[in-house]
C-alpha cells in the first residue's frame, strides 16, 4: 500500500511516497492468488454438495456432505508457489454402472495437479528454445518462489510425449485438406549419440484458404529421391491431393519423386538456394555484380524482362563463368514458374523461407544442447517446435486468391485472365 511520510528535511510539507519492496509485492500478489484460489474451491464443493442436497439415505442423512480438507500441497502457478487446502467431499452414492462409490474431483484443481496450465505450457516452451534440462531448477525455481515440479527428470519425461504426438501427426487423415502450395526441404540435425545426421524431411502447405501448415515431417536418408518418394507415397496414402505448385531446393531428389507420386505438379526452385550455388561457381571479385544481375531476374516484373535479364546475365557471364551461367539457363523454366500464379504469392513461391525460418529455432536448440540425444527425439523436438510456430504464421499474401490457382485460373505475369484467349479450332481443307 503507499503511505504518506513527513519529510525530515522539511517538517511542513507533504513528502515522500514510499512503494512496498518487489519482496513483498510478489508476497501480496502470491497471498491474493491463495485466498481467491481456497474461495473458489470451496464455491465449487457447496455447489456439488447443493446439488444432491435432496439425495439421502434410508436414515434420512445426506449422502454428499463435507469432510474436512486434503492435506496441504503446493502448486506452481503464474504467481508464484501457492500452499492449498483443497476442501474434501464425502460422497456416499454408489455408481449403478460401476458398483463403485462415485468420487468428487474439482474441475479447478484436479488431484495430481502440481502446476497450473500455464505453467506447463511454458516448460516445454523455454526447453525448445534453448533452456537445458539442468538449469530450469536455478533458473525459474527464484522466480516462482519453489523448485517443485521443475527436476530435469520431469523435463526430459516431455519427449516421451512428444514421440507420442508426433507419432499421431505422421498417421493423420489428410483428405479433408486441399493443400496448393508445397515447400519442400531437407534439414540436417546432430545426433550426440549416433555418428551419422538426423535428416528432416520437411513438407509445409499452403490450404485453399490461405493459411500455411505444417503437412509432414520425417527422418530420412540425405534426401535421396527414395526417401522422399516413400513421404510422398505416404501423404498420398492418407488423401493428400496433388499440390498445383511444389517449391524446393534444385538439388533434392525431392523432384524426380514429385513427378512419380504427382506428376501433375509444377515446380518451382528456391531462388535462395538458386543463388547460392551460382555463387559459390563464381569468384568472390565478381559476387556483387552477379548479385545485382540475378536480382534483376527474379524482382523482373514480368516474364519477358526476367528473360531478358536472364540473356544479359549469360552475356556478361558466360564466357568466363559458363558453369555459373548454366545453372540459371539449364533450370529457367523452374525458377520462372511463379510467373503464372498471382503476383501477390511471388513473394511467397520464389523461396522456401517459410521451413528455413522456422528451422532457425531447431538450429539454435541443437547448439546449446549438442543435438539431440536420438532419431526420434530429434525428430520430436523438430515437430514440436514447429507446432509452437505454426501458431505464429500468417496466411499468404492474397488468401482469396489460392482457392482460383486450385480452380485452374490463369494468371499472365501475375495478373488474372478472367477469359483467356481459346485456341483456335482448325477447320476441315
Amino acid at each position: 500500500m503507499l503511505t504518506v511520510v513527513p519529510d525530515p528535511a522539511n517538517g511542513d510539507r507533504a513528502a515522500a511516497i514510499s512503494a512496498p519492496s518487489p519482496a513483498l509485492i510478489d508476497e501480496l500478489v502470491r497471498e491474493g492468488a491463495r485466498r481467491m484460489l481456497a474461495e473458489a474451491l470451496k464455491a465449487e464443493v457447496d455447489a456439488y454438495i447443493a446439488q444432491f442436497a435432496d439425495e439421502r439415505d434410508e436414515h434420512g442423512r445426506r449422502l454428499v456432505v463435507r469432510n474436512g480438507h486434503h492435506e496441504p500441497r503446493q502448486v506452481l502457478t503464474s504467481a508464484g508457489a501457492i500452499e492449498v487446502r483443497a476442501p474434501r467431499v464425502n460422497d456416499k452414492r454408489i455408481d449403478e454402472a460401476t458398483g463403485k462409490r462415485r468420487r468428487f474431483s474439482s474441475a479447478i484443481l484436479p488431484p495430481w495437479c502440481r502446476k497450473s496450465p500455464a505453467i506447463t505450457e511454458v516448460l516445454p516452451l523455454l526447453y525448445l528454445h534453448g533452456l537445458s534440462s539442468g538449469d530450469f531448477v536455478p533458473a525459474l525455481g527464484q522466480f516462482l518462489g519453489s523448485s517443485n515440479g521443475l527436476s530435469a527428470p520431469v523435463i526430459t519425461k516431455l519427449t516421451e510425449q512428444w514421440k507420442a504426438e508426433q507419432r499421431a501427426f505422421a498417421e493423420r487423415d489428410l483428405s479433408d485438406v486441399d493443400y496448393v502450395y508445397l515447400w519442400a526441404d531437407g534439414i540436417h540435425v546432430n545426433i550426440r549419440l549416433e555418428e551419422h545426421k538426423l535428416c528432416l524431411l520437411v513438407l509445409i502447405g499452403v490450404r485453399a484458404d490461405g493459411r500455411k501448415e505444417l503437412v509432414a515431417l520425417t527422418d530420412g536418408y540425405r534426401e535421396s529421391s527414395e526417401s522422399w518418394a516413400d513421404l510422398l507415397r505416404d501423404c498420398a496414402r492418407r488423401g493428400m491431393r496433388a499440390p498445383v505448385l511444389a517449391i524446393g531446393d534444385g538439388a533434392l531428389g525431392f523432384w524426380s519423386a514429385l513427378s512419380e507420386v504427382f506428376p501433375q505438379a509444377r515446380a518451382q526452385r528456391c531462388w535462395f538456394h538458386k543463388i547460392a550455388n551460382v555463387l559459390g561457381a563464381l569468384p568472390k571479385s565478381a559476387h556483387p555484380g552477379a548479385k545485382k544481375a540475378l536480382a534483376e531476374i527474379w524482382n523482373a516484373e514480368s516474364k519477358d524482362q526476367a528473360l531478358t535479364a536472364i540473356s544479359a546475365f549469360e552475356a556478361a557471364y558466360g564466357a568466363k563463368f559458363p558453369k555459373a551461367v548454366a545453372k540459371v539457363v539449364d533450370d529457367v523454366e523452374e525458377l520462372l514458374a511463379f510467373y503464372d500464379y498471382p503476383a501477390e504469392h511471388w513473394r511467397h513461391l520464389r523461396t522456401t523461407n517459410p521451413i528455413e525460418s522456422t528451422f532457425a529455432t531447431v538450429r539454435h536448440r541443437t547448439k546449446v544442447t549438442k543435438g539431440p540425444g536420438s532419431r526420434a527425439a530429434g525428430l520430436a523436438m523438430a515437430f514440436k517446435l514447429i507446432e509452437s510456430a505454426q501458431a505464429r504464421w500468417r496466411a499468404v499474401n492474397g488468401a482469396h486468391l489460392v482457392a482460383l490457382v486450385r480452380a485452374g485460373a490463369t494468371f499472365i505475369d501475375g495478373k488474372l485472365v478472367e477469359r483467356p484467349a481459346e485456341s483456335p479450332v482448325p477447320t476441315a481443307a
